[in-house]
């Protein structure tokens, strides 16, 4: 049976809980003296420690082990994703962390309407953390905000294959490329995109790809295209 994961920082041979992750710990777990848990520091590696005391608001455990785990993808894969309104963006984010992406952005463009503020970014990086330890994952997808479209595809420029789902194309203009390096994906919000935010896009490298006959969600299209380019790279093997 898998043990309770918890993220830590700077982990030596005695970590403290406090916040959230004792909360978790404490009240809903009821982790005792003894029992067992892997700690996570964002690295990749895996700690293997026990719990040695409570005090209030803090739980105190021994490191008895290391080992670098064997769950984190080889591919390095970036997903853009249009803010979405309600709460789309974060079972976007919750799936592509269980997929395996290495990265986040959220962007606004010319027809996304929905609210995109600080406190929206900080329940994103929640629901990764939580998504990473519930597919037993040891690191945490970066996820951050642009407010330019123009900044979000800049953002990419250095990923090997470039992705651009567009709903108004009639074919792909490509093959999405077995078994490579790094991808960056681009899922635009329900408005979809402009013509000229197309144009932008090729002109920086992207390749259009289309997702079919049928018009799929905004959340539909990013999580079949992440499983496609995941499958294709090998991940899934």
């Amino acid at each position: 049976m898998a043990r309770n994961r918890f993220f830590a920082e700077n982990i030596g041979e005695e970590v403290a809980l406090t916040g959230d992750e004792y909360r978790h710990a404490k009240n809903v777990l009821r982790l005792n003296t003894g029992d067992e848990v892997t700690l996570l520091d964002g690295s990749g590696a895996e700690y293997s420690a026990i719990v040695a005391r409570a005090e209030k608001g803090t739980l105190y455990l021994h490191v008895i082990g290391k080992t670098v785990s064997d769950r984190e993808p080889k591919t390095d894969v970036y997903l853009l994703i249009g803010a979405l309104k309600g709460d789309k963006t974060e079972l976007v984010v919750q799936k592509a962390t269980e997929l395996g992406v290495n990265r986040i952005g959220v962007f606004s463009s010319r027809y996304c309407s929905a609210f995109f503020g600080e406190n929206k970014l900080s329940r994103l990086e929640r629901v990764a953390r939580e998504a990473s330890k519930q597919c037993m994952r040891a690191r945490v997808p970066a996820i951050e905000y642009f407010d330019s479209f123009s900044a979000a595809l800049d953002s990419a420029k250095d990923y090997q294959h470039k992705l651009f789902a567009c709903e108004f194309l009639e074919a792909s203009e490509g093959a999405i490329a077995d078994m490579g390096v790094s991808y960056c994906i681009v899922v635009g919000s329900e408005g979809g995109f402009t013509e000229e935010e197309f144009r932008s896009a090729k002109e920086k490298g992207f390749c259009g790809i289309s997702l079919g006959k049928r018009v799929l969600r905004a959340e539909t299209a990013a999580i079949a295209l992440l499983a496609v380019v995941m499958e294709k790279a090998g991940e899934w093997r």
